[in-house]
């Protein structure tokens, strides 16, 4: 089954991953999920996000999964920086 995740980002929530693009250093994996999230919310497909940002297709769902799920940790802030979890399955 494929599924669609559709992201919807607040005014607030464009801002602040614009302003952590715009400056600063941060780690790559970071950049990418805020690249792949403000691509989302424009409502460009996974294929063509995939291809922009330089990440996989499966990089992009699990990004948007993470964004959209009922209640993502630490909102999103917890979108773009959740770590890989080696070892435990959820």
């Amino acid at each position: 089954m494929n599924v669609r995740y559709r992201v919807e980002l607040s005014q607030i929530e464009r801002t602040e991953l614009r302003a952590l693009l715009s400056g600063g250093k941060h780690a790559s994996r970071k950049l990418k999920r805020a690249q792949i999230l403000l691509a989302a919310d424009a409502r460009a497909s996974d294929e063509e996000i995939a291809t922009s940002v330089g990440v996989s297709g499966s990089s992009v769902y699990r990004t948007k999964r993470r964004f959209v799920a009922p209640a993502p940790p630490n909102g999103l802030a917890g979108a773009i920086s959740f770590a890989r979890d080696h070892g435990r399955r959820l």
